[in-house]
């Protein structure tokens, strides 16, 4: 399934795609090479002034003195190495001044003046480093797919139930979503969620689950097929705009689709009838706060009782692949491999930590 001009699309991601892990903050280029022109005057200055004071033991070819702009003159062709050989030491004072302070200054122009070559190389190489450490001890991770508002409340709940955010890896198209995702503490992967070799970047083959929260209907069916031929395994969960589309997207492997504009629709008239009802209903699905939704095993002394004699509000009973309802009759006694819905009161949830950068 393609559709029109996505085989461009796919020649853009290609050249695009990449993983941006977070990072501290670091200075702006310019305030960096501002720094570095500082240093290398300050280099210059001191030489020149070292150079004047023992102007005595220098020689000039052209006139036997050495003044001010002769001693920045020679200092200058000094520290850059050029060495005309026009001013020279001649006094034992002199060549010993050279060789224990103007050579050292010298190496140390030279080391300003390439630092920032150093600094990219070192920069490039430690980054490869990480890149290849965090895709060796990336595991049972969660992938979202979209960081517009649909994402990052998804995000949000996630972190809420207590995932940490290294184990969560952002796909999104745009370069200025990702930063955005970067400097909340989530790796990043920029391109086309369509393309299996973006989803492999992200190492959606070794994920536990992926959320998927595209802007289109579309865009989220064919990440979905993609999403499920790379991770057979993988809980794959999707929003769709139109209700329509939720029976293609469950054909294309998603194991759960919520239709945010029907879902929306419903909170809406629900808080008309009721408003106290529609606060209710949004405490519910906002984890960690009030009152939480929550799945869990039977435990074995639940095993065998009703649903009505457990400590917590069922809502309903998970048996196999089938969601019985608290009043159905088939959900009592309960089995030890039952799974429960339930109402409790909200847990306090530990304030997340941004990992470290290396």
């Amino acid at each position: 399934m393609k559709l029109p001009g996505q085989d461009a699309m796919a020649r853009k991601a290609d050249e695009n795609a990449r993983v941006k892990l977070p990072r501290r903050v670091v200075e702006k280029p310019l305030r960096q090479v501002g720094k570095r022109l500082l240093m290398a005057l300050g280099v210059l200055v001191l030489t020149v002034l070292i150079v004047y004071i023992d102007r005595a033991g220098y020689h000039d070819n052209a006139d036997d003195t050495v003044d001010l702009l002769d001693a920045a003159y020679y200092s200058t062709v000094t520290l850059s190495t050029t060495g005309y050989g026009d001013i020279v030491p001649h006094s034992d004072s002199a060549r010993l001044t050279n060789i224990l302070l103007i050579t050292p200054l010298r190496v140390l122009f030279l080391i300003i003046l390439v630092g920032t070559t150093l600094e990219v190389l070192t920069t490039r190489t430690r980054e490869e480093w990480r890149l290849n450490r965090w895709r060796s001890a990336l595991r049972d991770h969660t992938v979202i797919v979209g960081f517009g508002t649909k994402g990052r409340s998804a995000i949000q709940t996630l972190c809420a139930t207590g995932l940490r955010k290294e184990q969560i890896v952002v796909v999104d198209p745009s370069s200025k979503v990702i930063e955005a995702a970067n400097a909340d503490g989530f790796v990043g992967v920029i391109g086309d969620a369509t393309r299996s070799d973006v989803l492999l970047r992200a190492e959606l083959q070794k994920a536990r689950q992926v959320v998927i929260a595209t802007q289109r209907d579309d865009t989220a069916v064919l990440v979905a097929l993609t999403a499920r031929q790379l991770n057979r395994g993988a809980k794959i969960v999707a929003a769709v705009r139109e209700e329509e589309n939720a029976p293609l997207l469950r054909q294309s492997g998603a194991d759960a689709v919520i239709t945010s504009a029907s879902a929306a629709g419903r909170l809406l008239g629900l808080s008309v009838l009721s408003p106290s009802a529609g606060a209710v209903m949004e405490d519910l699905i906002q984890q960690g706060s009030g009152l939480d939704l929550v799945e869990r095993p039977v435990t074995k002394a639940e095993a065998g009782r009703n649903v009505r004699d457990t400590d917590d509000l069922v809502v309903s009973v998970l048996r196999g692949h089938r969601l019985l309802g608290y009043d159905d009759p088939q959900a009592s006694p309960l089995q030890l491999t039952d799974r429960l819905i339930t109402i409790v009161r909200a847990a306090p949830v530990a304030p997340l930590t941004t990992p470290t950068p290396e």
